[in-house]
């Protein structure tokens, strides 16, 4: 049985022409004048990839710096000792720990966004992946989430670091910013994000890498976008 739309979603679709591929500058204005929602909503992007995860040599992950920040909150928890364990304190960690935090993590308690360890700690944590493994967190060096650089991993986190990895569909999405960023800085995120997924391109890829991309808020719809308006541009 169909699903009926609400006025509101209705509302929101006038305007948008469902078969049109928007420039990318048209397209966030599009989806800011509809996010009405009583609370800031996330602008989302959605890329679909020409890869088959399932076969190693075609998995895309990796990390995006967006330059104007994700305007999320994130809580990082990073595993380190001694001296490692202050400096993520001083750069503004929320949780720290080694071995209490393992029997916390591994109790079911997960009060973070971002897992981030020092190498030494890999043994201990691997123990934890079928707790993080599914939720995502596990710290991965590709990612830059196992590191000694403990200070520049927090700081990139809660600067607005977003990580992406694609799904089985071949399906890339992340948080790029919120409807309260004006345009311009939405479409600067939004590119570095798009270069950040075309630089992961998997030398196993073949024929069209990025074949659609559209864009969103929490609450919105869906507007199509041009890749070329993207992509090194």
């Amino acid at each position: 049985m169909a699903v009926k739309e609400g006025k509101r979603i209705r509302a929101a679709r006038e305007g948008i022409e469902v078969t049109k591929l928007y420039p990318i500058q048209d397209a966030v204005k599009l989806i800011k004048e509809r996010a009405k929602a009583k609370f800031d909503e996330t602008i989302e992007i959605s890329m679909n990839l020409g890869v088959d995860p399932r076969h190693a040599d075609q998995m895309v992950r990796g990390v995006c710096n967006l330059p104007n920040g994700s305007g999320r909150t994130v809580r990082v928890a990073v595993f380190a000792r001694g001296a490692k364990a202050d400096e993520a304190k001083a750069a503004g960690a929320d949780i720290v720990g080694a071995e209490e935090l393992f029997e916390t993590v591994n109790g079911g308690t997960i009060d973070f966004d971002r897992c981030i360890a020092t190498p030494d700690m890999m043994p201990l944590v691997g123990r934890l992946g079928k707790v993080l493994g599914p939720r995502g967190l596990m710290p991965n060096p590709k990612v830059g989430t196992v590191t000694m650089d403990v200070k520049g991993a927090v700081e990139a986190a809660k600067g607005g670091a977003v990580e992406f990895r694609v799904e089985k569909a071949g399906i890339v999405h992340a948080g790029i910013g919120k409807a309260s960023f004006d345009e311009g800085k939405l479409v600067e995120n939004i590119k570095a994000f798009a270069d950040a997924v075309s630089r992961a391109k998997p030398t196993g890829a073949k024929g069209t890498y990025i074949q659609r991309v559209a864009i969103s808020s929490t609450m919105g719809p869906g507007v199509k976008v041009d890749p070329s308006s993207v992509i090194g541009a």
